[in-house]
């Protein structure tokens, strides 16, 4: 080695083992190895519980819960157009279902089953397919489904989710005007349906008077609970970073102006959980199942649906739901912050707001175990000194007078034999009155955000400060790894703002459209991208932004977009136009034919976008009219409304909108998708060919050459 030349410690390990021995072989290339569906000990705590009233019945929840869990997804209901796609969907996509599924088990179309339509879930906009995620994903006669799932998904018009992860939204009964948390929202599926909920009266409210503020402690998850919610553009969606358990109290502005404690109308408590209800769908819970992770867990589900109960307003409605069986994470919790509770908080039945739901009641009696189960406890007095750090008093069930008191009977189990589902466990709690242990003490929260403006200088060894920028390690890297990146500020328009009053004057803007609800996400003159939130979001936001993290609010409207032929810097954004739609003047709409539309959707080259001389003559006349920049483009059926973000050129229009959504407006049309159709089967054929031809040629000796080029050569 050379002198001074570090050694690569990498390379002299990889040296090292091969001096050593033979490598372990490897294993990539074997088949991949099916998780054992069994697990001794949940198999003998759940008989121990009773969890199915006969022995038949647990037989049958035992076969049901090794197989594999069937695909589910449901329409997005607030949208103008969910009937048509329910059309496309139940016609020709379940065609090509009956079809591929023929083809993929070797079966005749009639002896295929058709797609459930979930007779609880509302409107009938919710299916189950007798197919597993593996299938569609791996399979190809499934191809085409696979791409309708995704697409439409990415789009916004469908959410894939599983059957008994759609009850608690809907037992919580969200109405446009509530106020509604979601205190452990990430991945955001759940939170997806508070918000259609919200939006489910368009006709009366232009902008739901409610919001949801959608919570996780998770900064990561934060993200994917973001990028999940985003697609359904809703300007009354606020997302935060903070532990539930310990959810700070808001702050909100009255009309009078004075100030108070936030309640909401409505909560949902998603809390973490073991998980051993999504076992169908997460095989390898099977070999990681064991006790003590439900006594783990029980304390912070308490502390969350505590937290939850306080931030409750008199009279709202709060639901408790887990993925497990276990009644340590769920009927043990409930018991426990009713107690508590003292009458204040009362379980209420919830089954008539999912008709044709099979479910059973909550257990009223259970009990505990070792790690094994191989000692059984009914009482606390049981419990050896040793495991009562872990096994609580608060763990076991009441007495049955105490019992009886608290109707837990009213809440709901869902156990995957009953109809072909998942595990669940829903609760329904209503709040009668305050809680004895509640602070709403408002001047709190009016001192702290003076309290964290000020912050005290670090001092070194000598005490003199310390520079921040001289100290790139140490507590700031802790703190990045910890909570995440710092979020870019919420900037909102000043009562005087020259962009907003250009933008008002280029799209005819309503008055009822209120400039202080837009914003920027950064403090500069020249502003690149515009949001709007609804006026309860910009409450929170300006009155708590110091007290809690705001990963994310407001839904893009407005995008700086400059040219030399434009008259207006800013076009509108096809995300925001959903809201920004109902406060748009005259002067910037077209109303285009269904062929204008298909041929701009079917541009997919913005360097060459259409003329307007290929458009209709009705629409070439209405182009000449308007001047270069941004517009609407509107489109009316029987079934639906079509509003499209466009860009007029100088003597083109085009259709300003993803490729994703390009397919769902085209597929509502009734358009051919041919172009847009990907068949990564096709493509990894072709990309193998190509390969083998590429080996073929630099092998000796390379191909044969065929007998013309041969004779030519000599």
């Amino acid at each position: 080695m050379a002198r001074g030349k570090k050694q690569n410690p990498f390379a002299a390990r990889k040296r090292q083992k091969r001096e050593n021995g033979p490598q372990r072989p490897d294993r990539r290339s074997e088949p991949y190895e099916e998780t054992k569906r069994d697990n001794v000990s949940f198999i003998k705590y759940y008989h121990l519980q009773k969890i199915c009233p006969t022995e038949e019945e647990w037989t049958q929840f035992l076969e049901s819960i090794r197989d594999n869990l069937p695909t589910t997804f449901r329409v997005t209901g607030f949208k103008g157009e969910a009937k048509a796609l329910l059309n496309i969907i139940e016609t020709q996509l379940f065609t090509e279902y009956v079809r591929a599924v023929a083809e993929l088990h070797q079966k005749q179309p009639e002896q295929v089953e058709r797609p459930l339509c979930l007779p609880w879930y509302p409107d009938g906009l919710a299916y189950q397919l007798q197919l597993t995620r593996k299938d569609i994903r791996r399979s190809e006669p499934l191809c085409r489904l696979h791409n309708f799932l995704i697409v439409e998904t990415t789009a916004g018009s469908i959410s894939r989710q599983e059957a008994v992860s759609m009850i608690p939204p809907i037992v919580l009964d969200v109405k446009p005007t509530d106020k509604v948390l979601d205190m452990c929202a990430a991945p955001g599926s759940k939170t997806a349906q508070l918000i259609e909920a919200l939006h489910a009266a368009p006709e009366q409210h232009k902008i739901p008077p409610g919001f949801v503020l959608a919570n996780d402690v998770d900064n990561n998850r934060c993200y994917m609970l973001v990028h999940q919610a985003k697609r359904l553009n809703s300007p009354c969606l606020l997302v935060t970073n903070h532990d539930s358990s310990v959810f700070p109290n808001l702050l909100q502005s009255n009309e009078e102006g004075s100030k108070s404690v936030l309640k909401f109308d409505k909560i949902l408590c998603d809390v973490p959980c073991s998980g051993d209800g999504t076992l169908r769908k997460n095989p390898d819970i099977w070999t990681k199942w064991n006790l003590a992770q439900a006594y783990n867990l029980h304390g912070i589900q308490y502390r969350i649906v505590r937290r939850g109960a306080e931030m409750l307003e008199v009279g709202g409605r709060l639901v408790y739901s887990t993925c497990s069986l276990n009644p340590i994470e769920n009927e043990a919790v409930l018991q426990r912050i009713l107690k508590d509770a003292d009458g204040a908080l009362e379980l209420v039945d919830a089954g008539h707001l999912v008709p044709g739901l099979k479910y059973n009641p909550g257990m009223t009696d259970w009990k505990l175990a070792t790690k094994e189960v191989d000692t059984v406890y009914t009482s606390f007095d049981e419990v050896p000194e040793s495991m009562r750090t872990i096994i609580r008093p608060a763990m076991f069930p009441l007495p049955a007078e105490d019992m009886a008191k608290i109707n837990l009977n009213k809440c709901m189990r869902i156990l995957p034999h009953l109809q072909d589902t998942g595990g669940f466990f829903v609760a329904v709690i209503v709040k009668r009155r305050q809680l004895s242990f509640e602070k709403n003490d408002v001047k709190d929260l009016l001192e702290k955000p003076a309290e964290a403006a000020v912050e005290e200088p670090q001092l070194d060894e000598s005490g003199k400060p310390i520079e921040a920028k001289n100290v790139p390690w140490g507590p700031q890297r802790k703190r990045k790894r910890l909570h995440g990146y710092k979020e870019d500020p919420y900037v909102f328009f000043g009562e005087e703002d020259a962009d907003y009053n250009a933008i008002k004057e280029f799209y005819q803007l309503d008055e009822s459209l209120s400039k202080r609800c837009l914003l920027t996400r950064c403090v500069t003159e020249k502003k690149k991208n515009i949001y709007f939130c609804s006026e309860p979001i910009r409450n929170l936001v300006v009155n708590n932004e110091h007290n809690i993290k705001i990963i994310n609010t407001g839904v893009k409207t407005f995008v700086r977009c400059e040219n030399r032929h434009t008259v207006h810097p800013f076009r509108l954004a096809q995300e925001g136009l959903q809201t920004s739609n109902a406060f748009m003047g005259s002067s910037r709409r077209i109303e285009v034919h269904r062929d204008d539309l298909v041929l701009l959707l079917n541009c997919t080259d913005p360097t060459k976008p259409p003329s307007t001389h290929e458009l209709k003559q009705a629409t070439q006349d209405r182009c000449s009219e308007l001047g270069v920049g941004s517009c609407i483009l509107k489109y009316m059926d029987e079934q639906f409304t079509l509003f499209v973000v466009g860009w007029r050129g100088t003597s083109s229009l085009r259709a300003y909108v993803d490729r994703d959504e390009t397919i769902h407006i085209l597929r509502l049309l009734g358009a051919d998708l041919s172009k847009f159709e990907v068949n990564k089967y096709d493509e990894a054929k072709k990309a193998a060919a190509a390969a083998e031809a590429a080996a073929a040629a630099e092998a000796p000796g390379g191909p044969s050459l065929p007998q013309e080029e041969t004779a030519t050569e000599s």
